[in-house]
C-alpha cells in the first residue's frame, strides 16, 4: 500500500527534483551529503508518509531549505537560479521520489544499499530518456544485490551500538540464540513477534521500521 495518492506524485517528484539542483547546483552542496541531512532531518520521513506540506505543498528549494534549517538552524538565501533544462541532480531527485513511492522503500535504506546519488548520477546518461519502469529495474538490482551481500540491519545497528550479540541480548531480554537466527537471514525479523522488535529498538535506541528488512 502506498503512502499517498498518485495524483500527488507528479509534484512529488518534481519537488524532490527541484530540491536536490537547488540544493547542489544553487547551494554548492554535495548530493550525497545532503542527501544525508535530507534523512537525518526527517524530512525524508515526512515524505515518505506523504505528509501533503512536503509532497505537493512546499517548493523543492523551500524544502532544502527546511532540511537545512533542520539540521544547522539557519535558512537557506541562495537565489534560485533561471535555468530551464532540467539537470542530472534534478533527474535523480525526481527518479528516487518515484521510485520510493512505487517500492515504499524507505530513503534510508535505499541509500544504504547502494542507490545513493552518486551512483544515480552515473546511471542518469543512459537512463534519463528511458521509461521509468526501466530504472526500476535497475533499481531493484543495485538494492538486492548490495543487501544480499551486507549485512541485515539488525546487526548493522547493534555493531553502531559496540553491542556484541550476548550483550544485546542480555540488555533486550530477546534470547542470544533468535539474534543469531535473525542475522544469519535464517529466521526474518519481518516476522518477529512485535515485542521482541520492539525489546530490540530500545536496546538499540532506534525506531522498530530501522530493523525491519
Amino acid at each position: 500500500m502506498r503512502a499517498y495518492d498518485e495524483i500527488y506524485l507528479d509534484d512529488a517528484m518534481n519537488n524532490l527534483g527541484d530540491m536536490l539542483d537547488y540544493a547542489v547546483n544553487d547551494c554548492g552542496y554535495n548530493g550525497d551529503e545532503f542527501f544525508t541531512y535530507f534523512i537525518f532531518s526527517g524530512v525524508a520521513s515526512s515524505f515518505e508518509i506523504g505528509n501533503p506540506k512536503y509532497v505537493a505543498g512546499l517548493s523543492g528549494p523551500e524544502i532544502a531549505s527546511e532540511v537545512i534549517y533542520r539540521t544547522y538552524r539557519t535558512r537557506l538565501s541562495t537565489p534560485v537560479s533561471e535555468g530551464y533544462d532540467k539537470t542530472a541532480e534534478y533527474w535523480a531527485g525526481w527518479a528516487l521520489a518515484y521510485y520510493q513511492w512505487h517500492s515504499s522503500r524507505r530513503f534510508a535504506d535505499m541509500r544504504r544499499n547502494g542507490l545513493t546519488i552518486e551512483r544515480m548520477l552515473e546511471l542518469y546518461p543512459t537512463l534519463h530518456e528511458a521509461d521509468i519502469s526501466k530504472f526500476i529495474a535497475v533499481a531493484d538490482h543495485i538494492i538486492n544485490t548490495n543487501y544480499a551481500s551486507g549485512p541485515v540491519n539488525l546487526q548493522r545497528i547493534r555493531k553502531e551500538n559496540g553491542l556484541t550479540q550476548k550483550a544485546l541480548a542480555e540488555k533486550s531480554g530477546v534470547s542470544l540464540r533468535m539474534i543469531q537466527l535473525y542475522e544469519q537471514r535464517k529466521k526474518e525479523i519481518n516476522k518477529a513477534q512485535a515485542i521482541s522488535v520492539s525489546r530490540l529498538a530500545r536496546a538499540l535506541y532506534c525506531d522498530i521500521a530501522d530493523l525491519l528488512e
